[in-house]
């Protein structure tokens, strides 16, 4: 049902980046569709919104002019629990991009991941309520669907941003940024790196991102990264808490075969290992007395999963995967998210002071 918003929800949470700390070295899927688990959005859908050339270079004025249209704000709504176990109601406020005319709009993972429902604000003030959505969790990515009264504006993806993009090549991040009210914020930079990997405070490991200096603040996430034709070049999704002028966005390399999955299958085939694990530091080394200096040191290994059945035990070094140096656990995660469910690997891990190697026949990640 359409309706007016009266008031704004100060988003409540950001995504911020972790270090060498715990890491899930697997890849995942978490749908959180509004009705079933897997449940496809449009099994039947045919993508209208992908560029396979760069566009025109437009004014600014003009820039803003095409693109706004087809940002939304996205407020949710979702239940925590305090220190006694009471449930405790919980809002936020992101971003997201509308990509079909009839509402399907992309936005983070880790926007949708525990909401109970999403209310989606137009650029010209209507709302509506989400009637399905889901989501990824080895790309933070997910798509929501509004029924709209009538067919939406929608902004165009470029294939392959990270083939057409540059280095400091302009580049504008657009978003509901501290859940301001009058429409999105746009801030503009560069592109500082592409094809960068983090680890989220998730664990989850995101590969082939862009990172740029635009102003990523509270509330962007889930909105577009744009170039300067009006094409979406990325979705924003972590900003650095602490450092100045660093963001990521998902490049379209990722997020046109994930979005398309979400919608028609519900759910992005993705890898499973079934452990998590810490890189090996200096002082992890010392404090367990491991062999190697580098690596994924496994702290538990999830019951009935790949790893399981392969062997595989807390306190082993993993150090390679298939024909992969494992180094780190954003290593081992990149490495599982570079095979299918159903890829059977070699990993080779440390267990004491002696090398072991196992096949592991990976899985699909469960849904939550």
């Amino acid at each position: 049902m359409r309706r007016t918003m009266k008031h704004v929800l100060i988003v409540l949470v950001v995504l911020g980046l972790v270090g060498a700390g715990l890491a899930c070295g697997l890849g995942g899927s978490n749908d959180n569709s509004a009705t079933a688990a897997n449940t496809p959005i449009d099994a039947d859908w045919s993508p209208v919104y992908v560029d396979d050339q760069v566009g025109a270079v437009l004014s600014k004025a003009d820039l803003v002019t095409q693109l706004a249209p087809a940002v939304v704000s996205i407020t949710t709504e979702g239940m925590t629990y305090d220190m006694f176990y009471r449930a405790v109601p919980s809002t936020g406020a992101a971003s997201g991009v509308i990509i079909d005319p009839e509402g399907i709009i992309v936005t983070n993972n880790h926007v949708v991941a525990d909401a109970t429902s999403l209310t989606i604000t137009l650029n010209d003030g209507s709302t509506y309520e989400a009637v399905k959505w889901a989501g990824d969790e080895a790309t933070d990515l997910a798509v929501v669907q509004i029924k709209p009264d009538n067919d939406l504006p929608y902004a165009h993806f470029l294939r392959n941003s990270l083939g057409n993009l540059a280095l400091l090549e302009d580049v504008v991040a657009v978003g509901n940024a501290l859940a301001l009210p009058g429409g999105p914020t746009w801030t503009e930079g560069v592109v500082s790196y592409l094809g960068r990997s983090i680890e989220e405070s998730t664990g989850a490991v995101l590969d082939d991102l862009i990172q740029t200096d635009a102003a990523i603040n509270s509330g962007n996430s889930g909105g577009p990264l744009v170039n300067m034709s009006g094409q979406v070049v990325g979705i924003n999704t972590a900003i650095a808490s602490d450092a100045e002028n660093i963001g990521f966005a998902i490049s379209t390399n990722t997020a046109i075969d994930t979005v398309y999955s979400l919608v028609t299958k519900g759910y992005e085939s993705s890898a499973w290992l079934g452990v998590n694990t810490y890189t090996v530091t200096p002082n992890i080394q010392t404090q367990y007395s491991l062999a190697v200096d580098s690596g994924a040191l496994v702290w538990s290994v999830v019951s009935g999963s790949p790893a399981s059945a392969a062997g595989l035990k807390r306190f082993d070094v993993i150090t390679r995967l298939g024909h992969t140096d494992v180094a780190t656990s954003q290593d081992l995660g990149s490495a599982i998210q570079a095979h299918s469910p159903g890829d059977k690997v070699v990993v080779t891990f440390m267990r004491g002071q002696t090398s072991r190697t196992a096949e592991v026949t990976l899985g699909q990640t469960p849904s939550s």
